[in-house]
């Protein structure tokens, strides 16, 4: 079996986590006999610098021929002078609309082993497994008009637009109720609909597709509400769907109750399958080139692009295994420990979730 990967290192740390993703695969070819033939290209601010482009047409290209995509991260201050449409953020989110890439799985999971690592009390956390779907192509991030004006008056102004169609807030609900099936039959959908109209079409849209899996629990939550009860009783909720801009904030949310955002994986996922895979943190240019970034979040992230897109559950299952297995020895990161002195860097965590990989066949 060969899988077609386009590898997308970007900005930051990027490069590094990505290189923590390369060994795995390397590791799981070895092991399983399976190829992983992998391109590389520029997103973001690299891209930017080589050619004027935050996303090349070349990337897109071969974003479009891909089985998945790995990417690591985007953004620095050197760029945020430029015209917003040249920033590299701009790049990564017209790659999500050009491959359609609506469906975004946060999962929340703590390890038994970093019960510790969190911000909150153990007994509050501990087991907890929390999958949170975020609409990621449409919503503020891409309403349009947008801007910034002058009035008459002199003052400026700044604008966005919130909008979701109905057919676009049904394709996230079928894909939240397929997963809520496969995992806890548990569903609650966030959203605003006391103050907001398109929140109102949100909840309705949502009721409906549920009433067509009745073998799901679903309720409906003010995202206020649902921030507060993700520090309250985070293991109340399995999984959570809900619009573009809640999805960022309460994903990140989600993060620190798992002891740091160094540790949550995401995929992004079209109707076909094809998923970019990063991890949650971003390109923290404040430590790069530092050898101490976590690369757990994106050697998590290869595990759902084995599980999500390539259909590797047993690939999947080791990469699994094998950090659970590092993080129960006492392996730490410094963003996960407090005891500095006894912390590997990002290429010695690799290094030993390479050899449990390994070791495990």
């Amino acid at each position: 079996m060969t899988h077609k990967l386009l590898i997308l290192p970007g900005d930051g740390i990027g490069p590094e986590v990505v290189d923590a993703a390369i060994q795995v695969l390397n590791s799981l070819e070895r092991v399983t006999g399976t190829t992983y033939e992998k391109e590389f290209a520029l997103l973001g601010g690299a891209a930017f610098e080589d050619s004027g482009n935050p996303l090349p047409e070349e990337t897109l290209k071969l974003a479009r021929s891909a089985d998945a995509a790995i990417f690591g991260a985007v953004g620095g201050p050197q760029w945020d002078t430029l015209d917003r449409e040249l920033r590299p953020e701009s790049g990564l989110l017209r790659l999500r609309s050009e491959l359609d890439l609506f469906c975004n799985l946060r999962p929340a999971t703590l390890f038994p082993a970093l019960s510790d690592a969190s911000s909150l009390k153990s007994d509050v956390v501990s087991g907890l497994d929390v999958m949170i779907i975020r609409e990621l192509t449409g919503g503020i991030y891409f309403g349009r008009p947008r801007g910034i004006d002058t009035r008459n008056d002199g003052v400026k102004v700044g604008y966005n637009t919130l909008v979701y169609d109905e057919n676009e807030i049904k394709r996230i609900a079928i894909a939240a109720f397929d997963i809520a099936k496969k995992r806890g039959f548990k569903l609650c959908s966030v959203d605003k609909a006391n103050v907001l109209e398109v929140s109102e079409l949100w909840r309705e849209v949502v009721s409906e597709v549920g009433s067509e899996h009745p073998e799901v629990a679903l309720d409906h939550m003010y995202v206020d509400n649902a921030a507060m009860q993700l520090v309250r009783q985070p293991k109340q909720f399995d999984v959570i769907v809900t619009g573009n801009m809640f999805g960022d904030i309460l994903s990140d949310l989600g993060a620190m109750l798992t002891g740091s955002i160094g540790m949550l994986p995401s995929a992004s996922l079209n109707s076909k399958s094809f998923g970019l895979y990063e991890p949650v943190h971003g390109s923290a240019p404040d430590i790069a080139g530092q050898n101490v970034a976590n690369p757990l979040a994106m050697i998590l992230s290869v595990e759902m692009m084995l599980r999500y897109s390539l259909g590797e559950k047993t690939a999947a299952d080791l990469v699994k295994v094998a950090v659970d297995k590092v993080l129960s020895a006492g392996y730490r990161t410094v963003d996960i420990s407090q005891q500095q002195s006894l912390c590997l860097g990002t290429r010695e965590m690799t290094e030993q979730v390479c050899v449990n990989i390994e070791n495990l066949i």
